[in-house]
């Protein structure tokens, strides 16, 4: 790691708020969706040779009886590259120095996330992640950078009183039909600061409808 990141990473540490206590990415319990996601890696490693049959079936039996994410996981780190797990659960602060930095996918975003950009990029796409509280604080530390998040529709983008966002374009919908926000909608709270950057939050651009539709 170069200098540059670790002084950007010890800021995000220092700026970041200490969250209680909670559970672990690894302790979060599993669904049935983030097992099917196991399985299909499975079977694509059996089938290019990567495992052998008995070894995929102990796999996918491993798979069916986990109950947490971590068990999930460990059935998946020879298979894949990091990037290409089935879920990443990397709580590290993200940190962009005059590059681009994303995390999406279905991740694991904890309660508080340290965002740090000098003149650099990132974007957090939360439409698959799987969020450990209802409500997470990102904790900003940007200088001329950009932070775009991605959220579904109906979640609630606030700032924090003492933030000092200077420049934010909130572009987050409300689901079809809804005309205010849920009593249990997710919120994402802006703390910290960005001092000539801007943050923008978006919902997921809607499927275009066809022309022709079968009913």
């Amino acid at each position: 790691m170069s200098t540059e990141s670790k002084w950007l990473s010890a800021v995000s540490a220092f700026l970041a708020p200490r969250a209680p206590d909670a559970p672990g990415a690894a302790e979060l319990r599993a669904s049935d969706a983030d097992r099917e996601r196991v399985i299909k890696v499975l079977a694509d490693a059996v089938t290019d040779g990567r495992l052998t049959p008995p070894e995929h079936e102990e796999r996918v039996e491993r798979a069916y009886a986990a109950r947490t994410l971590g068990e999930l996981a460990a059935l998946t780190t020879d298979l894949l590259p990091p990037e290409s797990q089935p879920f990443n659960m990397d709580g590290r602060p993200v940190t962009a120095f005059f590059r681009t930095e994303s995390r999406a996918g279905r991740w694991v975003v904890p309660s508080q996330v340290p965002v740090t950009s000098l003149g650099g990029r990132v974007t957090m796409d939360l439409c698959e992640a799987l969020l450990q509280s209802r409500r997470v604080v990102v904790q900003l530390a940007v200088m001329a950078g950009t932070v775009t998040l991605i959220v579904p529709e109906g979640v609630r983008i606030v700032t924090a009183p003492s933030a000092r966002v200077g420049s934010l374009r909130n572009e987050v919908r409300l689901p079809p039909g809804a005309t205010g926000y849920g009593p249990d909608a997710p919120v994402i709270e802006l703390a910290g600061f960005v001092f000539g950057g801007k943050v923008i939050a978006r919902s997921p651009r809607r499927p275009r409808k066809g022309l022709f539709r079968r009913p």
